[in-house]
């Protein structure tokens, strides 16, 4: 068996490999047209953030087996692509939480502190000293923008500092918060309250340019901004013109929409501190994630052991053929309620009804995790990991089983609650293996949950339909298949409708202007 390393990892997770009698090559930084022509002569190549798999590269990687990711983010690879070709996709969740935290904190103190700017004016062979006047950070509110492993970890020191917590995350439940001794706010009320401001979310859609202009202004005069998560979650032309204008402080910025950073007016920028993306970068942390993702590789090529796969969940082969089904059901109706039900979720609740009663059903309780938490944690959550991340976020799961499914052979329901209310999906298989949900709440519908979709609340009443379908011709969006359900005639309605393409923010705002629409959201699978 051959392993290609293509980006640089430590010594130690090169050792586990070649002492398993694997035949280890380590080439880094090759172009891809150069990893293209090498990679269909391997059975597993570990990867950090600098190799991009793509698909024209995966389609010629013919002996590939499994991808190991060095780190958690898989920006870098088309899972997609790796899945279709039967390509187990391995991280490392967690082994970059305690480094990141910890630079992260080291980020505050030098922002509040002005430490690099009064370092440099030292080494320029000034003495400064009235003008490097920071401020403490002990009393002082921080906000952290998504309350996920880092985000709780930078909690549990600034707390050890005195400072005040509130944090976003409407995932995370009341009690889960309560407990971690943590002020659970909307975002807005973070906005305006906080004199720090740290970001620890993925970048997708919701969260793409979520601190701009807009958000900027309702802030407090001279807050401080840290990012050491993803480029693109700050608009970086909107920080620069407030921190041009005194409204921000200052900012710390591990993390660019470009990387490395072209003629970046914030690179250098007096207010800003910056750093080339070390939130992982310690020698630990190094070590740990080249040492995980070793033995995974390892286990699974030698044993076929699956141990935290993205794409792929941990169950014996003789039952695959029988589970594969319902466990892409289970995850869609998870990534359905998920995207529906944007509340801090206290519980979980799924019965396995007919057919799917009979089933071990572990994996598919872990996929319905995965498809529920993955849309708010996105390259963090696998099948393995999916159960463990529901705990440490409070939400409780129950399981309940009967032979009885009513109308259909086999049923899966879910069911989510928050605080203050709950939301009910069922689903089943048509043919034994096309996934769709049947009932939303107390709706029945046919829906086939794939690519880009709108869900539409509205009332029944003539030309709705229409309306909506014209407004979408017009935008060059093209219907794959509607749906529709209704409480009584003239009553409320449900419109779920698929697209071949995304819909975008201007489009939305043009559908909920309709007649008779009252609500929109926007669905992906």
């Amino acid at each position: 068996m051959k392993v290609l390393i293509s980006d640089n990892i430590s010594i130690k997770g090169i050792e586990i490999l070649k002492n398993a009698g694997l035949q280890v090559d380590v080439k880094v930084g090759l172009k891809p047209e150069e990893l293209k022509d090498l990679i269909k002569d391997y059975n597993a190549i570990v990867i950090r953030s600098a190799t991009k798999l793509t698909a024209d590269i995966i389609e010629q990687a013919k002996n590939l087996k499994v991808i190991g990711r060095a780190g958690s983010g898989l920006d870098n690879v088309d899972r997609v692509a790796a899945t279709k070709h039967g390509i187990v996709v391995m991280n490392t969740p967690g082994g970059n939480t305690i480094t990141t935290a910890e630079h992260t904190i080291a980020m505050l103190f030098a922002i509040a502190r002005k430490i690099p700017q009064a370092n440099a004016s030292m080494t320029a062979g000034k003495w400064e000293k009235k003008r490097f006047i920071g401020v403490e950070l002990y009393n002082k509110t921080l906000g952290i923008i998504g309350l996920g492993r880092i985000g709780t970890e930078v909690a549990r020191r600034c707390q050890g500092l005195g400072m005040n917590i509130l944090a976003y995350d409407p995932f995370i439940s009341d009690e889960k918060a309560i407990e971690l001794g943590i002020e659970k706010v909307e975002l807005d009320e973070l906005f305006r309250k906080a004199d720090f401001i740290t970001i620890h979310t993925p970048l997708t859609a919701e969260t793409k340019n979520i601190i701009n202009k807009k958000t900027i202004n309702k802030m407090k005069d001279g807050v401080y901004i840290i990012n050491c998560a993803r480029g693109g979650i700050i608009n970086e032309g909107d920080l620069l013109e407030a921190l041009n204008s005194g409204k921000v402080a200052g900012a710390a910025l591990d993390v660019f929409e470009k990387e490395p950073p072209e003629n970046n007016p914030l690179v250098g920028h007096e207010r800003v501190i910056c750093t080339p993306h070390l939130g992982a970068s310690t020698k630990e942390a190094q070590e740990n994630v080249a040492i995980a993702v070793a033995e995974q590789i390892r286990d699974y090529l030698l044993h076929g052991t699956i141990r935290h796969a993205v794409n792929f969940p941990s169950i014996p082969a003789d039952q695959l053929s029988t589970l594969k089904p319902y466990i892409s059901l289970a995850e869609n109706m998870g990534s359905f309620a998920s995207q529906m039900f944007e509340e801090g979720i206290k519980e979980l609740h799924l019965e396995y009804r007919g057919e799917a009663a009979n089933l071990t059903t572990s994996p598919l309780t872990a996929a319905a995790l995965k498809g529920l938490l993955t849309p708010i944690l996105h390259e963090s959550v696998n099948f393995i990991n999916s159960p463990m991340i529901a705990k440490e976020r409070g939400i409780e799961v129950k399981e309940t089983k009967s032979q009885d499914a009513g109308d259909y052979y086999s049923m899966v329901v879910m069911t989510l609650k928050s605080a203050r209310r709950s939301f009910t999906i069922a689903g089943t298989l048509f043919s034994k293996k096309d996934p769709r949900i049947v009932k939303v709440n107390h709706f029945t519908v046919e829906i086939t949950p794939e690519g880009n979709m709108l869900f539409l609340y509205n009332n029944d009443k003539p030309g709705v339909i229409g309306n909506i379908g014209t407004l979408l011709g017009k935008n060059g969006i093209n219907i794959g298949r509607m749906h529709f359900g209704r409480e009584t005639p003239g009553g409320l309605a449900i419109s779920v409708v698929n697209v071949d393409s995304p819909v975008d923010d201007r489009i939305i705002e043009e559908l909920k202007a309709l007649p008779n629409i009252i609500d929109v959201k926007r669905l992906y699978f």
